[in-house]
């Protein structure tokens, strides 16, 4: 596993989701900074084979940072099992789903399948309070992401306030975990949500052929994304 260069508090990365090693080699080549194995015709979070996650890190792992989603078990006892998994593909990071009603020590079993390197996420659509942030901290979590579980075509915009994504992200600073904000974005919403300042601002739909994110990554849409963000950056160093 490669060592992992941790994004600064005022500078997002782009987290790209992939489903193949041809598709993490292209992201990789466009100069994202963080290559995410996922299932796209699965949910939200479509947990890959482990062969193909191994395959994904063998093939640009030693160049960008990886992560994998575990899955989004409906039993806490599960949480673990599945952790364990993906975590021993090699990737620098494991995302799992969490819920807020999971006891305390499911999420510690959890981040002890992956020490150092399990991220929660959260649904946009479902209720929880920003103590979770801190039971994932003090759980052993390295950090949070929101996401948006019913990919219809609503952004994260449409279900947060702007207000309760700039204070998930402060809650995650406050915590010393990496954070994430994702679900349905597209290239216009780099701006906006960069303004948040969070660690990752990940994609998938919005940078596939025809916005769809069952299709291939487009390489212009990705392309795209990297702009804008070296945009961010220039005009924060002017």
């Amino acid at each position: 596993m490669r060592p992992v260069s941790e994004p600064s508090e005022n500078s997002p990365r782009l987290l790209v989701s992939v489903r193949d090693a041809d598709e993490a080699a292209l992201a990789c080549a466009a100069g994202v900074g963080l290559v995410d194995a996922k299932d796209p015709a699965n949910g939200a979070l479509g947990a890959l084979p482990v062969e193909t996650v191994r395959e994904i890190v063998r093939r640009v792992g030693a160049s960008v940072t990886t992560s994998a989603v575990a899955g989004e078990p409906e039993d806490a006892a599960a949480l673990a099992p599945m952790v364990a998994a993906m975590a021993g593909t090699g990737v620098d990071y494991v995302k799992v789903a969490v819920r807020a009603d999971q006891p305390d020590i499911a999420l510690v079993e959890a981040a002890e399948a992956a020490p150092g390197r399990l991220i929660g996420v959260l649904f946009a659509g479902d209720v929880f309070g920003l103590n979770v942030v801190s039971r994932l901290a003090e759980a052993g979590f390295c950090g949070a992401m929101i996401d948006t579980r019913a990919k219809d075509g609503r952004r994260l915009g449409d279900l947060l306030l702007p207000d309760d994504l700039a204070a998930f992200v402060a809650a995650c600073h406050a915590h010393g975990l990496l954070s994430g904000l994702a679900g349905s974005l597209g290239v216009a919403d780099i701006p906006g949500l960069a303004a948040h300042a969070p660690g990752y601002l990940g994609f998938r739909g919005g940078l596939c052929q025809d916005g769809d994110r069952r299709n291939a990554l487009d390489p212009i849409r990705v392309g795209a994304a990297i702009a804008a963000l070296r945009d961010l950056d220039r005009r924060d160093a002017a």
